[in-house]
Protein backbone atom coordinates (compact mmCIF):
# COMPACT_ATOMS: atom_id res chain seq x y z
CA UNK A 1 0.00 0.00 0.00
CA UNK A 2 2.37 3.22 1.36
CA UNK A 3 5.71 2.74 1.91
CA UNK A 4 6.50 6.57 2.40
CA UNK A 5 4.35 9.01 4.50
CA UNK A 6 5.18 12.87 4.37
CA UNK A 7 3.71 14.80 7.43
CA UNK A 8 3.83 18.29 7.52
CA UNK A 9 4.18 19.78 10.69
CA UNK A 10 3.48 23.42 12.03
CA UNK A 11 5.93 23.68 15.24
CA UNK A 12 4.49 27.39 15.61
CA UNK A 13 0.38 25.94 16.07
CA UNK A 14 0.01 26.45 19.80
CA UNK A 15 -2.70 24.39 20.22
CA UNK A 16 -1.12 20.71 20.84
CA UNK A 17 -4.35 18.60 19.77
CA UNK A 18 -4.56 20.54 16.50
CA UNK A 19 -0.86 20.09 16.15
CA UNK A 20 -1.24 16.43 16.40
CA UNK A 21 -4.22 15.88 14.12
CA UNK A 22 -2.61 14.87 11.01
CA UNK A 23 0.54 13.05 12.76
CA UNK A 24 -1.42 10.70 14.89
CA UNK A 25 -3.27 9.49 11.99
CA UNK A 26 0.12 9.10 9.94
CA UNK A 27 1.33 6.63 12.50
CA UNK A 28 -1.53 4.95 12.17
CA UNK A 29 -0.76 4.93 8.51
CA UNK A 30 2.56 3.93 9.07
CA UNK A 31 2.03 1.21 11.33
CA UNK A 32 -0.64 -0.42 8.99
CA UNK A 33 1.19 0.07 6.35
CA UNK A 34 4.56 -0.47 7.58
CA UNK A 35 5.27 2.72 6.06
CA UNK A 36 8.29 4.75 6.61
CA UNK A 37 7.54 8.25 7.71
CA UNK A 38 9.00 11.63 7.27
CA UNK A 39 8.16 14.66 9.30
CA UNK A 40 8.56 18.12 7.45
CA UNK A 41 8.75 21.73 9.28
CA UNK A 42 9.27 24.55 6.46
CA UNK A 43 10.33 27.64 7.98
CA UNK A 44 10.42 31.20 6.29
CA UNK A 45 13.20 31.54 3.86
CA UNK A 46 15.19 35.01 5.06
CA UNK A 47 17.50 34.87 2.36
CA UNK A 48 15.45 36.93 0.64
CA UNK A 49 16.44 40.67 -0.40
CA UNK A 50 13.84 42.38 1.11
CA UNK A 51 13.90 40.52 4.47
CA UNK A 52 17.93 39.36 4.49
CA UNK A 53 18.75 43.38 4.29
CA UNK A 54 17.05 43.44 8.43
CA UNK A 55 18.22 40.04 9.58
CA UNK A 56 22.09 39.12 10.77
CA UNK A 57 23.71 36.83 7.93
CA UNK A 58 23.59 33.70 9.93
CA UNK A 59 19.37 34.65 10.44
CA UNK A 60 18.74 31.80 8.58
CA UNK A 61 20.94 29.15 9.84
CA UNK A 62 19.58 29.96 13.74
CA UNK A 63 16.01 29.31 12.43
CA UNK A 64 16.74 26.05 10.90
CA UNK A 65 18.52 24.94 13.48
CA UNK A 66 15.94 25.92 16.13
CA UNK A 67 12.97 24.24 13.94
CA UNK A 68 15.60 20.67 14.00
CA UNK A 69 15.57 21.10 17.50
CA UNK A 70 11.94 21.94 18.04
CA UNK A 71 11.22 18.85 15.63
CA UNK A 72 13.11 16.64 17.39
CA UNK A 73 11.58 17.32 20.80
CA UNK A 74 8.30 16.65 19.44
CA UNK A 75 9.33 13.69 17.48
CA UNK A 76 10.70 12.56 20.78
CA UNK A 77 7.68 13.66 22.84
CA UNK A 78 4.65 12.41 19.98
CA UNK A 79 6.17 9.83 17.53
CA UNK A 80 6.35 6.29 19.46
CA UNK A 81 9.55 4.47 19.35
CA UNK A 82 8.40 1.65 16.29
CA UNK A 83 7.92 4.16 13.79
CA UNK A 84 10.78 4.75 10.78
CA UNK A 85 11.69 8.75 10.99
CA UNK A 86 12.85 10.86 8.82
CA UNK A 87 13.23 14.64 10.06
CA UNK A 88 13.30 17.31 7.50
CA UNK A 89 13.40 21.09 7.81
CA UNK A 90 12.66 23.36 4.73
CA UNK A 91 13.27 27.03 3.70
CA UNK A 92 10.57 28.61 1.40
CA UNK A 93 6.64 28.74 0.75
CA UNK A 94 5.31 26.17 2.32
CA UNK A 95 3.04 24.30 -0.29
CA UNK A 96 5.69 24.64 -2.52
CA UNK A 97 8.39 22.69 -0.07
CA UNK A 98 5.68 20.02 0.71
CA UNK A 99 5.31 19.54 -3.12
CA UNK A 100 9.23 19.40 -3.89
CA UNK A 101 9.86 17.12 -0.61
CA UNK A 102 7.28 14.53 -1.61
CA UNK A 103 8.42 14.02 -4.96
CA UNK A 104 12.03 14.46 -3.52
CA UNK A 105 11.69 11.32 -1.62
CA UNK A 106 8.94 9.58 -3.65
CA UNK A 107 5.93 9.93 -1.21
CA UNK A 108 3.32 7.60 -1.34
CA UNK A 109 0.78 9.47 0.37
CA UNK A 110 0.89 12.89 2.18
CA UNK A 111 -0.92 13.62 5.55
CA UNK A 112 -2.04 17.13 6.49
CA UNK A 113 -4.27 18.52 8.82
CA UNK A 114 -7.13 21.48 7.80
CA UNK A 115 -8.19 24.18 9.69
CA UNK A 116 -11.16 26.56 9.39
CA UNK A 117 -10.48 28.94 6.85
CA UNK A 118 -10.57 32.04 7.45
CA UNK A 119 -12.26 34.57 4.77
CA UNK A 120 -8.39 35.46 2.80
CA UNK A 121 -8.07 31.99 2.39
CA UNK A 122 -10.87 31.47 0.44
CA UNK A 123 -10.00 34.17 -1.70
CA UNK A 124 -6.06 33.03 -2.08
CA UNK A 125 -5.99 29.06 -1.02
CA UNK A 126 -4.91 27.40 1.58
CA UNK A 127 -1.79 25.12 1.73
CA UNK A 128 -3.95 22.08 2.16
CA UNK A 129 -6.11 22.70 -1.39
CA UNK A 130 -2.99 23.61 -2.72
CA UNK A 131 -0.98 20.37 -2.02
CA UNK A 132 -4.55 18.75 -3.39
CA UNK A 133 -4.75 20.54 -6.04
CA UNK A 134 -0.77 20.08 -7.27
CA UNK A 135 0.57 16.75 -5.39
CA UNK A 136 1.21 13.67 -7.81
CA UNK A 137 0.61 11.54 -4.91
CA UNK A 138 -2.39 11.07 -2.63
CA UNK A 139 -2.95 13.71 -0.15
CA UNK A 140 -5.02 13.09 3.07
CA UNK A 141 -6.58 16.13 4.52
CA UNK A 142 -7.26 15.28 8.05
CA UNK A 143 -10.03 17.92 9.65
CA UNK A 144 -10.47 18.31 13.67
CA UNK A 145 -14.55 17.75 14.52
CA UNK A 146 -16.24 20.92 15.65
CA UNK A 147 -15.04 21.10 18.87
CA UNK A 148 -14.32 24.92 19.97
CA UNK A 149 -11.41 23.45 22.16
CA UNK A 150 -9.82 21.86 19.32
CA UNK A 151 -10.99 24.23 16.24
CA UNK A 152 -9.45 27.56 16.33
CA UNK A 153 -11.07 29.90 13.72
CA UNK A 154 -8.14 32.46 12.78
Amino acid sequence: MYKRILVPVDLQEEDERLRNLALNKAVELCRFCDARLHILTVVPDVGMPIVGHYLPPDAGNQIVEEAEKLLHEQVTKDIPEDIDIQHIVAQGTVYRRILKTAKQFGVDLIVMPAHRMTLSEYFIGSNASRVVRFAECSVLVVRAEFDPQIVCIR
